[in-house]
Parts: C-alpha cells; structure tokens; sequence
C-alpha cells in the first residue's frame, strides 16, 4: 500500500545517502578538481550532519572549462538533433532509476520534505522530456521551409550560441538546475554549470548522470563555488549566453558585467524573485482561499519565488478569512523534512534565518501578528528553522523588496478600491505570479489584462507550475522570459540561420518536374 511505498523510499533514500560521494568538487571534461578552497557543507534540518566538503573553483579551473567546451561545442551543435534529444530522454531515464539517491540529496543538503523532493525529481524529469520532444523537431538539421520564389529555396535553421553559462539556485538544486542545462545542450551549445553554493552535492550528482547518459565530458562542466566564481564565469571572454535563476540583485549585476564587455553581444535569460499576492474577494470559499494560501505562502518554507508573500482579502470577509487562517496556521508541522508528517522544513541557511528574523522585528513595529505556527525549542537549536508567520498590514508599500520565506502579509481593501489594490501590485515592479479567488466570471476574464505578472492562478494556488503545461517565468523585476518549460524557451539559447539557394543555378527546380504522366 501507499504507506509501505513511502517507507521503502525513504529507506532507499537513506542506505544512498550512505553511499554517497563524500567531496563534491568542479568536474572539468569528467575529471573531479579539487582546490584549497575547501567548505563544509551541512544538512540545514541538523547543522551537526555533515554532508561533505566542497571544493571551489578558481580562475584556472574556469577556464579550463570554457576552453574544453568552446572547442568541443562545434562537433556537438553539428551532433543530431535526434541523437541529443535521445540522450534527454536517457538523462530522464537515469533520474528515475537513480530516485533514492537525488531523495537523499534533496533532503538532506537542501532540506526539502518528501512530497517536495519527490516533486523535484519529477520536474527534472519533465524538462528533459519536453525539451527533447520539441527540440527533436524544431532543430532537425533540414531546417524548417520558408516561403520562396520559384527557383529559389528557403530555409531556417536553428543553431546552439556557443557556451552557454547556467547559473541555478539552491531553492531547486535539481529542477532548475537540470532544466537550464538540458535546454541549452538540446539548442547545440556546450555548458559551463554553477549551481547554488548550498547544493553543491546535488549538482554533483546530476552531472554524473548527465555524462552517463551520453553527454560527453567535454561539452558538459561543473563549476562549484559562491557568487565571486559565478562573476568569473559571466566575464569570461567566451561565454555566449547566460541562463540565470537567483535574485533581481544578482541578475542586474550580470546584465551589467555582459553590457560591459567588448565582446560579442550575448543573451540573458533571466527568472528572478517576485513579491507575489494573491487577491481573495468576498465571492470567493473562504476554505479554498485558506487552504490555497497555506500552501501557497508556506509550502517548501516559503522558498520558492512562487510563493504567496501577500493576501489582499475582501473587507467583508477578512474577520472569517484570518480566522480560519490562523487556526490553519495553528495545525502546521514544522521540523525534520526526513519525517513524513512534516509540512514545513528548515530555510537553506543561518543568512536565510537571519533576513527572517530581521524581517519579523521589523513587522513588530508596523504590523500586526495574527499566527505564527508552532517550533520547539529543540528545532531552533537543531537547524535553520523558522515558524511560519503572518502578519496584517495597511499597505504594499511597507514591503521593501521581496522576503524570500514563509512570512505573510495580510492587507484588508474594500470593494471599490480593487483598481487601487491592482495598481499597487503593478507598482512593486514585479510580475512573476498572481493568485485571483473569486466567483465572479468577469472579474477571472478581465484580471490577466490588468496585473503584469508572468503566471496568473485563478482559485487554486500560486505555486506547483508543471513543464509544458504551465510554462514559468515573470516580467518586469522577476525576469526577462521566456518562459522554462514552454514553446520558447528552446528558441532563446539558439542563433537562427537562413539559407537561401538559387536553385535555377543547378539546373532548375528539381520539384517542378514531372516524373509521372
């Protein structure tokens, strides 16, 4: 039955994760390079586990990796686009028959809870199935036909940039990851891969995976090491593109290190953070609202940049609606991930926990706390935990920035100052998500024309997007699109090509002839 199931997985997870590598290290052409630089890195559930140590990189190691990729990415962008979509699809396959140990891994170095892992591997699974699909046919080395004149042919090709930089969180060590490089290996580029400094082991693991699915060692490098090594990678001379999912921060300092250079002009793909509210009016169930917002803002501790950091909630309903709320917020299980009964787990690290912290004083003085869920003494001392919070505010501009955990803030608004209420979310500068509770047809139809966020939730929760299915991605402050996991995101890490031949010089127009009577 379903419970002996979990128990096996967990048990899996747990005899992997005793078998696991012990050092992560930057794998330059399959080789492991370790440095001096050497960091502990540790489960954030239980600070006194150890996972293992990781070594960063220095200049040297990046660019060895970009001299290995930039010579072996010709022969790989001319490699068919079938054979690299197979090798997607056996990436996938090595994913799903290597489950226990990327549990293990996304448990323990990145403090996710079961249901969260589980998801995790299930999306890396889904990005390189569906970029293996849609690349198998958008880059057919025959091209796509364009129109043309008589005595003249047309075609377009699309083509890998060159090496493209990947640059992924910690908040899905294994998804985003996994996502960014298989995009850019399926448009023809070689890779050049720095995940989060938290989750080295994870990244690790993957490329291993990676390489013995058949991406061969010198197109595909793992570069370890904290933002000063990311730098390194973003101004390097041969980098021809940049995929990039972190902070607004860090990406306007990317832009700028790429306008900066007197080099070739590359893209940046860029999925930032959000400060992502969800409107409830009085039409809408207040349980759904409840339950919807319960995950929304604390599901995965709030860390993800999906998350619901602002409720704005009809005043004719709001007494019901924080009612419920708190005494949902009253039944939430905060602790070990590892445990199947936890909902919520720790935050990545003792910075994360600080920000936190600062954060809730500074809701002391403006707002007012309506529940915070319950933490044992124990946990505080054991790992990076935080006890969800929600606080009621007057308005969105006392937020100064996005607050990257799981703090709620609930603002009242009355039924005619919904176009204010809108207006205010449009002038945060975001725009990645948006959740609408409501009954009322014309306000669900009207409400994707009027809020700028990239992804629009319409009574059900603000997070759990699914590849292909609900491509995501923001505008404005929360990134440059397109959208991972849609039918353009592909498209970006390519340099399109036409060709075009005089066919009259060869004879003629060998498909005008007639070869039948």
């Amino acid at each position: 039955d379903d419970a002996r199931t979990v128990q096996r997985m967990l048990a899996a997870a747990e005899k992997a994760f005793d078998m696991r590598e012990t050092f992560a290290a930057s794998i330059i052409g399959g080789r492991a390079e370790k440095t001096g630089n050497g960091y502990d890195v540790r489960n954030p559930a239980d600070t006194s586990e150890r996972i293992g140590t990781a070594y960063a990189a220095n200049q040297d190691i990046v660019n060895a990796a970009f001299t290995q990729a930039h010579k072996a990415q010709p022969l790989w962008n001319r490699t068919s686009a079938h054979e690299r979509a197979l090798i997607l699809e056996r990436i996938a396959d090595h994913y799903e028959r290597n489950t226990a140990l990327l549990l293990s891994l996304c448990m323990r170095e990145a403090g996710k809870t079961l249901a969260d892992a589980v998801a995790e591997i299930r999306e890396a699974v889904d990005f390189c199935r569906y970029y293996a699909a849609q690349g198998a046919v958008d880059f057919d080395q025959n091209g796509r036909i364009l129109p043309s004149y008589t005595g003249e042919r047309n075609k377009i090709l699309l083509q890998g940039r060159g090496v493209f930089a990947c640059i992924s969180p910690w908040n899905f060590p294994l998804a985003i990851f996994t996502g960014q490089v298989a995009a850019a290996l399926m448009a023809g580029n070689a890779v050049v891969a720095k995940p989060a400094e938290q989750t080295p082991f994870i990244a690790q693991a993957a490329v291993h995976l990676m390489h013995d699915a058949g991406v061969p060692e010198s197109v595909l490098h793992l570069i370890i090491g904290d933002g000063l090594v990311g730098e390194m990678i973003v101004q390097h001379k041969c980098v021809g593109g940049v995929a990039f999912t972190g902070s607004t921060k860090a990406a306007w300092a990317i832009n700028r290190a790429l306008a900066a250079k007197d080099c070739t002009i590359v893209p940046l793909i860029a999925e930032t953070g959000g400060q992502n509210a969800m409107i409830a009016d009085s039409s809408a169930l207040p349980e759904q609202v409840v339950d919807d917002v319960i995950t929304s803002a604390f599901g995965s501790a709030g860390q993800r940049c999906s998350a619901c950091r602002v409720l704005f909630v009809q005043e004719d309903v709001a007494d019901k609606i924080i009612t419920m709320l708190r005494g949902a917020m009253a039944e939430l299980r905060v602790g070990n991930p590892q445990l199947l009964f936890t909902d919520v787990g720790p935050l990545i690290d003792e910075e994360a926990l600080a920000a936190l912290q600062h954060h809730k004083a500074f809701l002391d003085g403006v707002g007012k706390q309506i529940a915070q869920a319950p933490l044992s003494e124990e946990l505080r001392r054991r790992g990076h935990y935080f006890a969800p919070v929600a606080y009621e505010i007057t308005d969105m501009d006392e937020l100064k920035g996005e607050v990257f955990g799981p703090a709620l803030h609930v603002i009242r608004y009355k039924a005619e100052a919904l176009p204010a209420v809108i207006k205010s979310i449009n002038d945060s500068g975001y725009g990645l998500t948006f959740g609408l509770h409501t009954r009322i047809d014309r306000l669900a139809e009207d409400m994707p024309w009027e809020v700028a966020a990239g992804n629009i939730y319409i009574n059900r929760s603000t997070i759990g997007a699914v590849v292909g299915v609900q491509p995501f991605g923001g505008n404005g402050l929360s990134g440059t699109g397109p959208k991972a996991g849609g039918p353009h995101y592909l498209h970006r890490f390519a340099t399109e090509k036409v060709v075009s031949v005089n066919t009259t010089a060869a004879g003629g127009n060998a498909s005008l002839v007639m070869i039948e009577e």
